[in-house]
């Protein structure tokens, strides 16, 4: 199982952004953001009913309805349906992750697992994106940020209902692939214990980064290799923090993260590397990683991560990073110096 052949590119473009996160993003910015991605080359967006409820959906079709639908990759995500019902954004009980999206649209959030559910999704999902087929498909959030002490249940609900549907409809060639998108390591870990999941491949979010990979260098990245699962991670700027923004897990920075990004910077300041160059190709160097998808809500972002894509790293940067202790002596490096 493996997602690399239906990708043309390592970069791909994350939409969460689209959703309104964090500020209130004109129309028209959002498309040219996405028109931007697509004059730089990208060709693979994922996107999710949970952004904005619905609202970077609607954003990356409008965007991509002048494209050709076999030109590009297209992801998103089951496990919360949109109701026409209205409630206040704010007042969401999104766990760690309160007021994420309190400029997005009032449509009522959802979670369902269930097999039904997981259909219904599916062909709203297809509505909003305005297209007739979806080649990815992630179940979303099935983790401890969203559900604290409930994620096991819904993990379950998940196990006998999104899964097996998507197994489904992947052998049925209505799906290219599906796997789990989440911000935690633990259910991608359980997802390899089970016998009867065959995922093609995981979305892991801010657990393989410059600030945190450790967990998942223990024993995620091994299994999922040897399984031949292939890992997409997002969120490789740790939600902005290591490309100049304040955010890190999607809330204000703490000082002592603050204090982390700042000694990498001086590292980078040294060497005159870029820290998003840094950051993208670090998560990029382990063989497990099949592309990564940083989020973007300004044109101009689009260009900077091609040139961090492609921006020649000193190994001697990657050598004063391990001295300091900012990567594990175990992570793979861009340059082969691990």
């Amino acid at each position: 199982m493996t997602i690399k052949h239906l990708l043309t590119g390592k970069l791909g473009f994350g939409t969460a952004p689209l959703g309104n996160m964090f500020r209130n993003i004109p129309e028209a910015e959002a498309l040219a953001t996405v028109d931007a991605a697509w004059e730089s080359g990208i060709r693979y967006f994922d996107t999710a009913p949970f952004y904005g409820a619905g609202l970077a959906e609607l954003r990356l079709g409008a965007a991509l309805k002048q494209r050709r639908r076999d030109e590009y990759v297209l992801s998103t995500k089951v496990g919360r349906l949109i109701l026409d019902e209205l409630e206040d954004p704010a007042a969401r009980e999104l766990g760690e992750k309160g007021g994420l999206f309190e400029f997005g649209r009032k449509n009522k959030i959802v979670d369902d697992y269930s097999a039904d559910a997981t259909l219904r999704s599916i062909e709203d999902s297809l509505k909003r994106l305005d297209t007739d087929h979806l080649d990815i498909v992630w179940v979303h959030d099935i983790a401890q940020d969203f559900h604290g002490d409930n994620w096991l249940a819904q993990f379950e609900i998940a196990r006998t209902g999104a899964f097996r549907v998507l197994t489904r409809l992947r052998e049925e060639g209505v799906i290219k692939a599906w796997g789990v998108g989440v911000n935690k390591v633990e259910p991608l870990e359980l997802t390899l214990d089970l016998a009867e999941a065959q995922p093609d491949a995981f979305l892991l979010a801010g657990r393989y980064t410059l600030l945190d990979h450790e967990r998942a260098l223990q024993r995620l990245m091994p299994a999922a290799a040897a399984q031949n699962v292939d890992i997409v991670v997002g969120g490789p700027y740790s939600s902005g923090i290591l490309a100049g923004g304040a955010h890190f897990e999607y809330q204000k920075a703490s000082p002592e993260i603050i204090a982390k990004v700042e000694r990498i910077k001086a590292i980078a300041a040294r060497h005159g590397v870029s820290v998003k160059a840094a950051a993208l190709q670090f998560s990029l160097a382990n063989p497990a990683v099949a592309a990564v998808i940083p989020g973007a809500s300004r044109p101009e972002r689009l260009a900077e991560d091609q040139q961090a894509l492609h921006a020649v790293i000193p190994a001697a940067f990657w050598q004063d990073m391990r001295a300091e202790q900012l990567v594990s002596p175990f992570a793979p490096l861009p340059t082969g110096t691990n």
